[in-house]
């Protein structure tokens, strides 16, 4: 690997980490949020909807930004957004005013779908480059953030720090990264030629790709694990809270143990993926997940809820990135179809977990995860999909050291 790769695979490490910072820091503060806004789990649903409204607008609109100008610009606009959001809600929870928490989520999400579907792509270009799976650690440098503004978050959630300068502090810190990673980022990626724009940029090419069945069912195993990850950062700080009658800080805890485990998975992964190969991992991966989340749902005690966190954050871990590694397996499409997944995982990971919170006013927390744990069953069952594509050789390998897969139940 030349020193450029590296310092590119770097500066995607270093972006991922600090999106994951911004991330966490807004979801160990929700009970705080939601206190200071003095509104119900089912009215804070509604202020959450701002992260999803904005998210909507940023996946969807990132393919055919990064086609039209590459994924360098793409990740840049979405880092400002992403800057300015955290500034608007930390205004907003200062001011106690839900109206300003949920145009700061929105923008924030915006950013957040723009430069992470962008990362994506970029992760993806990397991987076919030096042969290697880069994916899972990228996505794992973003797990390790979520821990570290976990982290934070517990900190400060003990201290009593107010809500308003911890998340202006962040902002600060993106800021930061983000002018730093940005210059290592080459120009073009994902960028369409001259020639081959009007096949590749209209509607009718966004969606030639998904005529592809095994792409459908690459992205239904990516909408189940993406909503099985975003529901834990939603909402389970409150779940301990409300379902366990636990501190702020406990729940801030238990979130931090599933951001931990999310981590290890991630960074784990590429051995296991290599040994044996992305089907059984992922279905393996599902199970565990699901095992995790029935005791979370049915324990009568916090310390085994907080325990089976575990469960869930390692089963959670591989999912997404290997089903963006199964996608980029094509020998014309690749940034394409990696666009198209990542952009439907996305807004599951952050439009559906928040509708959550309408059925958690009638059912509880802890019973309307069973939503969670039915999709996730249905991960385990559809993993046969993420076999091996159409690349071959190199190509196949550099989509996440899967060669295994060919001998993969």
């Amino acid at each position: 690997m030349d020193a450029a790769t590296r310092r590119r695979r770097a500066a995607l490490f270093l972006f991922m980490l600090a999106a994951g910072v911004g991330m966490a820091s807004w979801v160990a503060r929700t009970p705080a949020v939601r206190d200071g806004l003095d509104v119900s789990t089912g009215s804070m649903g509604l202020v959450l909807f701002g992260l999803s409204t904005g998210s909507m607008a940023g996946v969807t609109a990132s393919g055919p930004l990064v086609r039209r100008h590459g994924g360098r610009a793409t990740i840049s606009l979405g880092a400002s957004l992403i800057v300015a959001g955290l500034l608007v809600v930390a205004a907003g929870t200062s001011l106690s005013l839900a109206g300003g928490v949920f145009c700061g989520l929105a923008l924030f999400g915006t950013g957040m779908g723009l430069s992470e579907v962008a990362f994506n792509i970029e992760g993806a270009a990397v991987e076919s480059v030096i042969g290697r799976p880069v994916l899972p650690v990228l996505h794992g440098c973003f797990s390790l953030g979520t821990v570290l503004g976990a982290l934070l978050g517990m900190a400060l959630t003990a201290a009593d720090f107010p809500v308003g300068r911890h998340l202006a502090l962040v902002a600060v810190l993106i800021a930061a990264a983000a002018v730093r990673a940005v210059r290592r980022i080459p120009h073009g990626t994902g960028k369409a030629p001259a020639g081959a724009a009007p096949r590749q940029g209209g509607r009718r090419g966004q969606l030639r790709v998904w005529q592809d069945r095994r792409l459908v069912l690459i992205a239904v195993i990516v909408l189940a694990v993406a909503f099985a990850e975003g529901a834990a950062n939603d909402w389970l700080p409150l779940l301990m809270v409300d379902g366990y009658h636990v501190s702020a800080t406990a729940g801030s805890l238990t979130f931090l143990a599933f951001a931990s485990s999310m981590t290890l998975g991630r960074f784990a992964g590429g051995p296991l993926l290599r040994r044996f190969g992305r089907v059984r991992v992922v279905r393996f991966s599902a199970g565990t997940a699901a095992v995790g989340l029935v005791l979370v749902i049915v324990s009568p005690s916090p310390l085994v809820a907080g325990a089976a966190a575990v469960l869930w954050g390692l089963g959670a871990s591989l999912g997404f990135p290997v089903a963006l590694s199964a996608a980029g397996d094509h020998p014309h499409d690749a940034a394409a179809r990696v666009g198209a997944v990542a952009t439907a995982g996305y807004v599951s990971f952050l439009v559906g977990p928040p509708g959550l919170g309408f059925l958690a006013d009638h059912l509880g927390l802890r019973l309307t995860m069973t939503v969670v744990l039915a999709l996730l069953i249905v991960a385990s069952a559809l993993a046969g999909a993420l076999g091996p594509g159409r690349r071959t050789g190199v190509r196949a390998a550099s989509a996440g050291g899967q060669g295994r897969d060919r001998t993969a139940p």
